[in-house]
C-alpha cells in the first residue's frame, strides 16, 4: 500500500526553489506524483503531493530536512503525512 505526504512551499520567489526541494525528495527516495505551484504577487506557492512508500527516511527526519534546506533558501519548507493533513483540513 503507498504512503502518501503533502509537501507545501511558501515563500519570496527565486531562482531554484522547485529543483532544490525535488533533489532533496529524490534523494531521500520520495516519488512526487503531482504539483501545483504558483507565484502570488512575489511570493511562491507550492503543494505537492508525494508517494513516501520508498523513503530512506521516516516522515520527521524528512519534515527536519525539508526545514534546514527552506531556512537555506528562504522559504517554509513543509511535510505532512495525507492522513494527518486530510484530518486537519477536514471541513
Amino acid at each position: 500500500m503507498k504512503s502518501k505526504a503533502i509537501v507545501t512551499v511558501i515563500g519570496k520567489d527565486s531562482v531554484g526553489i522547485i529543483a532544490r526541494v525535488a533533489d532533496l525528495l529524490s534523494g531521500e527516495g520520495v516519488n512526487i506524483e503531482d504539483i501545483s505551484q504558483t507565484v502570488l504577487q512575489d511570493y511562491f506557492v507550492m503543494i505537492m503531493m508525494a508517494d513516501i512508500t520508498g523513503a530512506r527516511s521516516d516522515i520527521a527526519s524528512l519534515a527536519a530536512k525539508l526545514d534546514e534546506l527552506g531556512k537555506k533558501i528562504g522559504v517554509s519548507a513543509r511535510i505532512q503525512h495525507e492522513d494527518i493533513f486530510n484530518s486537519m483540513h477536514r471541513i
